[in-house]
């Protein structure tokens, strides 16, 4: 649904309810119409079909208090298709499309939400030649800085410092840009910090200020240290907890930690890349902890019992079943990195059957004995049979 469509549809008349028609009256105007025309009563009625969607859509917008508002908002100010500015608001009276206004809206969707609301979208538009002169508070800037943890780290999370640079209101001029702390109001934008610029169809866009570059104000005796933006250049230290289970590369996002914003506006976030360091033991995949195993070859011909370390904590022991076969690989349950609900994943332990370099006269002997009671079977003899076979 265009936003056009948002404006000029008539869903009061759709679901035949007055406009001050309470929540409790809608609900029950549409419960009553959904089930007259409901598809299931109407099959092959393509007519009813179309009223039940037009119904649906009434009902998602007047059933919800939030975009009944701006929907009631914007058929105050648009409802015959056109918006005439007053006096007040820079000019003669002037008609423009909504297809002009809204040409960049998001189509579809069903919501017919504004997302801030109606208020936002003309918020200062049309103030062009008004008294005010109120510069508007300005967020401060993301800042983006890097940590390196330790693999142990990274699972168990820590707390690190971070140095950091931004800019910030100057202390010389209180942010003000002017030695004296005296800035005029631009005249360029009277204060808004923002100007118009044409679009056509009769409608104005806005770009900062070239002239204060969007402050609003102008020092007339510029700030030897901020050479008068009001913004300098500051250092700080900061302790950043980084939660447990953060994988390399990971970009954690810490809101209201960046740069101080500027005339009381809220301050920016603060965005930190991760990088881990490799474990000589461990390795990691997903939620999930990985370790290499060598065993003796007796121990995966007969089986047994194997002890596995795990990261920061005791071992774990691990049971052979006879005949393990070189590279499988074994679940040590809650023993992996933290997830996000608190919860671990698991520690794989894949199996490395260990071939002895040097043989004793005793184990020589030994292994020779085997050799010669399985000289009868061949390990490759399907695999030769499979190749003729292909």
């Amino acid at each position: 649904m265009s936003t056009k469509d948002f404006i000029e549809k008539d869903y009061y008349k759709v679901l035949g309810v007055p406009k001050d028609a309470t929540e409790a009256e809608i609900k029950k105007a549409y419960r009553k119409l959904a089930r007259e025309y409901h598809p299931d009563a109407n099959k092959g009625n393509a007519k009813a079909e179309e009223r039940f969607k037009e119904i649906s859509e009434a009902n998602d917008i007047l059933g919800d208090p939030k975009k009944r508002k701006e929907y009631d908002e914007a058929r105050t100010l648009f409802g015959n298709g056109g918006f005439r500015p007053g006096p007040g608001a820079g000019g003669g009276n002037f008609n423009f499309d909504l297809g002009d206004l809204f040409g960049g809206a998001p189509q579809g969707g069903g919501s017919g939400s504004f997302g801030g609301g109606i208020g936002d979208v003309f918020g200062g538009l049309f103030n062009r030649g008004g008294a005010t002169t109120r510069t508007q508070p300005r967020r401060g800037q993301d800042i983006e800085s890097e940590v390196t943890l330790s693999f142990t780290e990274a699972i168990e999370g820590a707390t690190v410092p971070l140095r950091m640079s931004s800019q910030s209101p100057c202390k010389a001029c209180s942010g003000t840009g002017d030695a004296n702390g005296n800035p005029r109001v631009c005249p360029t934008c009277v204060g808004t910090g923002q100007v118009a610029r044409g679009s056509g169809g009769g409608f104005s866009l806005t770009d900062p200020c070239p002239d204060c570059k969007g402050r609003g104000l102008i020092a007339e005796n510029p700030c030897e240290v901020c050479k008068g933006s009001g913004r300098a250049k500051s250092s700080r230290t900061m302790q950043v907890r980084i939660p447990a289970g953060v994988s390399d590369g990971q970009r954690i996002r810490l809101r209201g930690k960046g740069a101080p914003g500027e005339r009381g506006g809220p301050a920016g976030d603060l965005y930190v890349v991760v990088h881990v360091d490799a474990h000589p033991v461990f390795g990691r995949r997903d939620d999930n902890l990985t370790v290499t195993v060598p065993v003796t070859f007796t121990e995966a011909a007969l089986g047994g019992e194997v002890r596995v370390p795990t990261l920061g904590g005791p071992p774990v022991t691990l049971k052979l079943p006879p005949g393990t076969p070189n590279g499988r690989t074994m679940r040590a349950r809650g023993k992996g990195a933290v997830r996000k609900d608190g919860t671990r994943g698991d520690l794989l332990v894949t199996v490395e059957v260990s071939v002895p370099k040097d043989l004793t006269g005793k184990a020589r002997d030994a292994l020779e004995a085997y050799r010669e009671a399985t000289a009868g079977e061949d390990p490759r003899a399907e695999l030769f049979q499979a190749a003729k076979g292909a």
